[in-house]
């Protein structure tokens, strides 16, 4: 049998297990199972798409597997340590009547599991299903999706506002920035293009408090609406293996994950001055502060990039900056931008260093201004080409900014349904429309053949643009209500991407036009996907943005 070990790191005092990921096919290899048992309730004898998850007493690394049609599910050996083990699973409309723990012995156990139906299942329920419960028109629960950025929305559904303090709420919350959280509200310094602004006409903030009065528990003991639910995920979903590394600052705000070519885990704070880094086989993790260039702005950090050195960039933010991080020294450099052009909220979302070896040059924006900007590498000099506006006077509210292989770039229009590339040389803009109307496009990668992959977080799709034909083509997700944040493409030329409303991550095979999805075991607010392609196999690295956590899934077929 291989070799296991256990792990005591020092500098976080948590226990943590340290396994190889093995060949394995639905849960079993070739030196046995850990842990294995079947999951049955009254309503079902044997349920399949149920997610077991074993957490070692003491250790901050949660595995997860998934039932197959037999209702079976089963930890491989070489994933599970001997030890006590809290169990956890994940099931829509049930809980986990017993056991709840168990002991693994070196020679493996079984423990059969036993659901009931939940009691409480509006505490179950994703973001997505929420939108697919309440009432009303798409359009207006439409308006809804970008509460996900700081909360839930089961927090307005379960509030007890009346529409004046609703329209109290707006005014408050009007005046947070993006990166908030209920438990840490950051400000927006006043005085600034994207300082607080009614985001509604009079009437239309009114209609929207009087809608979300009437569908929370303002006047009603019980939701006057029934809840639906998602099916659970079968098939191909069900082989899949997922570990959750929980971080040890469990304020941290894992916004972009991302892997280096030595198999380091970094990932961007949303909230804090850090660059995390985290070895993915002991599970430890160092915090590298960031210079704080603006302190009386919002902190924390957005977009995470390689350079073809290797090197780390990220975005400021509301710090107005970009930073380069040295991996091997572990130096900062920072490059503020120049203080004529800073606003009380300026802010720096996206860095493109990824094909800065072209020319030198590094991409970002002012999200404030909507101006668009390129930093000279070489001089450590910004230049301002303005707002981003096609030849044809269409503009672009861009946020995502991925660049080609010859350091143009692309401007995702998340502010509306068409995508633009402006040549490095020229700055002149194109742009062109997807094909559904509202489709948001909001973050992607520009892939080995120099394809464009995007997410329609408004759509709920995945975009693909070859700028050899100028053609757009799209596929849509089969879960509702997905809202993809980013898209990657791996090496074997599947496509994958992940939800910010169902916990859900998805893989598409272009050439097949075939999706499959898998459920994570926790409410996981999903930004940044990363794709490993080291060992053949593609393995998906995202983080729980509001959970503290940073998230594998490995795909067993």
């Amino acid at each position: 049998m291989r070799a296991r070990t256990l792990l005591l790191v020092i500098s976080t005092g948590v226990v943590l297990s340290t396994p190889t990921p093995g060949d394995t096919q639905n849960g079993d290899t070739q030196n046995g199972v850990a842990l294995t048992g079947k999951v049955s309730a009254a309503q079902e004898s044997a349920m399949e798409g149920v997610l077991v998850s074993a957490k070692l007493d003491g250790s901050n690394v949660t595995t997860t597997v998934v039932t197959n049609a037999q209702g079976t599910y089963s930890f491989p050996a070489d994933r599970l340590l001997p030890g006590r083990y809290t169990l956890s699973i994940r099931a829509i409309g049930y809980r986990l009547d017993g056991p709840k723990a168990v002991e693994v012995g070196r020679e493996g156990a079984t423990t059969d599991l036993t659901l009931v139906k939940a009691k409480a299942l509006a505490n179950q329920l994703t973001n997505g299903e929420w939108l697919q419960s309440l009432p009303g028109d798409e359009r207006t629960k439409r308006a809804l999706i970008d509460c996900v950025d700081c909360h839930t929305l089961q927090r307005i559904v379960q509030s007890t506002h009346d529409a004046a303090e609703f329209i109290q709420v707006f005014h408050r919350m009007g005046n947070y920035t993006y990166n908030s959280t209920p438990t840490l509200p950051q400000v927006l310094p006043p005085g600034g293009p994207t300082s607080y602004r009614p985001k509604l006409q009079p009437a239309l903030e009114q209609q929207m408090a009087e809608y979300l009065a009437g569908i929370n528990l303002s006047n009603a003991e019980a939701l006057n609406f029934p809840l639906e639910t998602f099916p659970r995920l079968t098939g191909r979903s069900t082989r899949v293996i997922i570990t959750e590394y929980d971080l040890p600052r469990r304020d941290a705000q894992p916004h972009d994950v991302v892997m280096d070519g030595d198999g380091v885990v970094w990932y961007s704070d949303f909230d804090h001055q850090f660059i995390g880094e985290m070895d993915p086989a002991t599970g430890k993790v160092t915090d590298h502060p960031l210079p704080v260039m603006r302190p009386e702005n919002p902190k924390g950090t957005l977009g995470l990039e390689f350079d073809p050195q290797g090197n780390l960039w990220l975005s400021g933010m509301h710090q107005s900056v970009l930073y380069k991080f040295e991996r091997k020294t572990k130096q900062v450099t920072a490059y503020p931008f120049p203080k004529g052009w800073l606003t009380p909220t300026s802010q720096s979302s996206m860095v493109s260093p990824e094909h800065s070896d072209v020319d030198s040059k590094v991409w970002t924006n002012n999200q404030d201004t909507r101006e668009h900007y390129r930093l000279d590498v070489a001089t450590g000099k910004y230049e301002n080409l303005g707002l981003t506006v096609d030849k044809d006077g269409k503009r672009l509210a861009a946020y995502g900014m991925p660049a080609d292989l010859t350091n143009n770039v692309y401007l995702l229009n998340f502010g509306g349904a068409n995508i633009g590339r402006r040549d490095a040389k020229t700055n002149e803009i194109t742009s062109w429309s997807t094909l559904r109307p509202a489709s948001r496009p909001r973050r992607g990668r520009v892939d080995f053949e120099n394809v464009l992959w995007f997410a329609e977080y408004g759509g709920n799709g995945i975009g693909r643009f070859d700028p050899k034909t100028n053609v757009i083509k799209e596929w849509q997700l089969a879960t509702p209500w997905g809202n993809p944040y980013d898209v990657v493409r791996a090496q074997n030329g599947e496509v994958w991407a992940g939800s910010m409303m169902t916990d859900r991550v998805a893989r598409l095979d272009p050439s097949t036009d075939s999706i499959v999805e898998y459920q994570l075991p926790r409410p996981t607010n999903i930004r940044r996907v990363f794709v490993d392609d080291r060992l053949g196999r593609p393995v998906l690295w995202v983080g729980s943005n509001h959970g503290g956590s940073i998230v594998k899934v490995e795909p067993l077929d």
